[in-house]
């Protein structure tokens, strides 16, 4: 089994370990409830086994998971079974990112680190447009409709701290070269983020900031619960997961050096603005 299906199996089996917890009842006790064995609740918690959506609808029901809960729950069934269910849409998601997806709302926090261009979840419609042009994709329709899903981790009842770091030339350097006019409207899409989402942190790396270097793009993952805390790292050929506590650490030591050098979140605010008005400036009708 890859490690993608056994950290996705066993976010969702601690998931439903909790609730089987805060309900009061054994594994014993859920298993009579599902017409199985103890042995079978024993695998489900520990991630050894897939969940089928019957079973996890009556888990749901049985130990009253509240609605968000039992979303999360579902999506990470769908994302650790091997048979995937990345059908329609879904199936655009390149197999190496479906771990990213299925973890993705279940963080506590997220540090998320760009240099030169704008991560998905912050993408406006005319910027991933574009984007998916530029690459020469025929059907932009799925492409679209994951990016859009993916923006629902900001809605969550309980979402991640997710915070982003952009260097400026990521506001430069848009798809298909020099384009005022879907800067501007990428750069707006950041301000009604910000002022929107109280969870969801955005800073500005400027041109001036006093840094050795700046590294490749990466995206730390912190959990709450059993998940192994990991790194993202997305390179030509696909993208990498890390999970080692040395090779963790060192990631979170390069965030914190961005981190001392950005443009606080009121400051970062003010540059967007200031950019978002250089860029009206230059539109031509």
């Amino acid at each position: 089994m890859s490690d993608t299906v056994t950290s996705l199996r066993r976010q969702l089996g601690e998931r439903v370990r909790r609730a089987r917890a805060a309900a009061g009842m054994t594994q014993q006790a859920l298993a009579d409830h599902l017409g199985c064995g103890q042995g079978k609740i024993n695998k489900i918690e520990s991630g050894a086994v897939s969940v089928k959506q019957a079973d996890l609808d009556l888990v749901v029901k049985v130990l009253r998971v509240a609605d968000a809960e039992a979303a999360t729950m579902a999506r990470l069934a769908r994302a650790g079974d091997r048979r995937g269910e990345w059908a329609g849409h879904r199936a655009a998601v390149p197999a190496w990112f479906r771990e990213f997806t299925g973890l993705e709302p279940t963080a506590a926090e997220i540090l998320s680190w760009h240099g030169e261009r704008i991560p998905g979840p912050l993408q406006s419609e005319h910027y991933m447009l574009k984007q998916f042009v530029e690459a020469g994709t025929t059907d932009v329709t799925p492409h679209v409709r994951n990016r859009l899903a993916r923006k629902e981790v900001f809605t969550l009842p309980r979402p991640p701290c997710y915070r982003f770091i952009l260097g400026e030339a990521a506001f430069h350097r848009m798809p298909g070269g020099p384009s005022p006019a879907v800067a501007l409207d990428q750069v707006q899409h950041l301000i009604e983020l910000d002022a929107q989402f109280p969870r969801t942190f955005i800073h500005v790396l400027p041109f001036s900031a006093r840094l050795p270097f700046v590294p490749n793009d990466f995206t730390v993952m912190r959990f709450a619960d059993i998940t192994d805390n990991l790194v993202y790292v997305e390179h030509v050929a696909g993208g990498d997961y890390v999970r080692g506590e040395e090779q963790f650490e060192a990631f979170v030591d390069a965030w914190d050096q961005l981190r001392g050098a950005v443009l606080e979140r009121r400051e970062s605010v003010e540059f967007l603005r200031e950019l978002a008005e250089r860029f009206r400036s230059q539109l031509r009708f």
